[in-house]
């Protein structure tokens, strides 16, 4: 059945992050340390190489179901045994938690030939659930312009590389001045924003990547 918009395949590239991760080398992209794993042995050796704390999840989730941050390898046993089913066909995903980082969603749509940033959202306290829950700031409050832009150039070569034909979403932490890419969505999020709805003419400004 034919799709309108982003194609199932390249969908699959940006949720299934071994795909996902061959992308990023290619684009040359910073992320924090991480490893797909398939068995409870397996993560707890990555663990040891990345070091903890570790966000752990399921691979093809949204919403932050079954995410938890570990700090230890007791944490990350307890987390297998009762969270989540791992296997060849069903992969955990292991992050290196950065402390005191800042988290930004971006909001873009892309044609295939254009992108345009909707809006770039700095989370302004703790996720809840997920991160979704988290209230952000629309403009960005603290991060500066030279931080915008890198993420600006990072999601014009991400929506190019993933073929995305529609909405995305990006997610970015930013410490000590350095950008680094979380993950890319299909679907666009809608966090609670610190002004009420932006007005029409805002939409009409958005920029060219």
């Amino acid at each position: 059945m034919p799709v309108i918009g982003t194609s199932p395949d390249a969908i699959d590239r940006a949720e299934d992050r071994e795909r996902f991760q061959h992308a990023v080398d290619r684009l040359k992209l910073k992320q924090p340390a991480n490893a797909t794993v398939t068995a409870i042995e397996q993560a707890v050796e990555k663990a040891k190489e990345i070091g903890y704390p570790l966000v752990v999840r399921p691979s093809y989730v949204l919403g932050g179901r079954a995410m938890e941050i570990v700090y230890d390898e007791q944490d990350l046993r307890r987390y297998f045994q009762t969270a989540v089913s791992v296997s060849n066909d069903a992969p955990v995903l292991l992050d290196r938690f950065l402390d005191d980082a800042i988290e930004v969603d971006v909001d873009a749509i892309c044609d295939g030939e254009m992108v345009l940033i909707g809006g770039i959202m700095e989370h302004i306290e703790q996720a809840g659930v997920h991160s979704g829950d988290s209230a952000c700031s629309l403009p960005a409050y603290t991060l500066s312009k030279e931080i915008q832009d890198v993420m600006r150039e990072q999601v014009q070569k991400l929506a190019f590389e993933l073929q995305v034909r529609g909405l995305m979403n990006v997610q970015f932490a930013v410490k000590d001045n350095e950008v680094y890419l979380i993950e890319v969505n299909r679907v666009r999020r809608v966090p609670y924003r610190s002004s009420p709805k932006p007005p029409a003419s805002r939409w009409r400004k958005w920029r060219r990547a």
